[in-house]
């Protein structure tokens, strides 16, 4: 599923517009991407959670020529999928 068959499901069932559910959509992800900007964390229960956690810099390969390379640190996003979405999944 992509954006678009997301906002068209949103709008479905909750018997909104295509537009509002659009701006719904993008108002939650937006908000998501603020919070975890400050390094909080996001949680739904039920769903999962986002977290930003540190990934340190390290020395790896480059797999076409073997040399090594080194790999600057940066943040990553994780998320953990809630129990719920888990048995549901399976």
């Amino acid at each position: 599923m992509n954006k678009t068959e997301l906002i068209d499901a949103m709008a479905a069932d909750a018997g909104i517009t295509k537009a509002a559910a659009k701006k719904a959509l993008e108002s939650f992800l937006g908000n998501v991407e603020g919070s975890l900007k400050k390094g909080n964390r996001v949680s739904l229960v039920g769903f999962g959670s986002w977290s930003v956690s540190r990934r340190n810099a390290r020395e790896g390969r480059n797999p076409q020529t073997g040399q090594t390379i080194k790999i600057a640190a940066k943040n990553v996003v994780k998320f953990k999928a809630g129990s719920e979405l888990s048995d549901a999944v399976n």
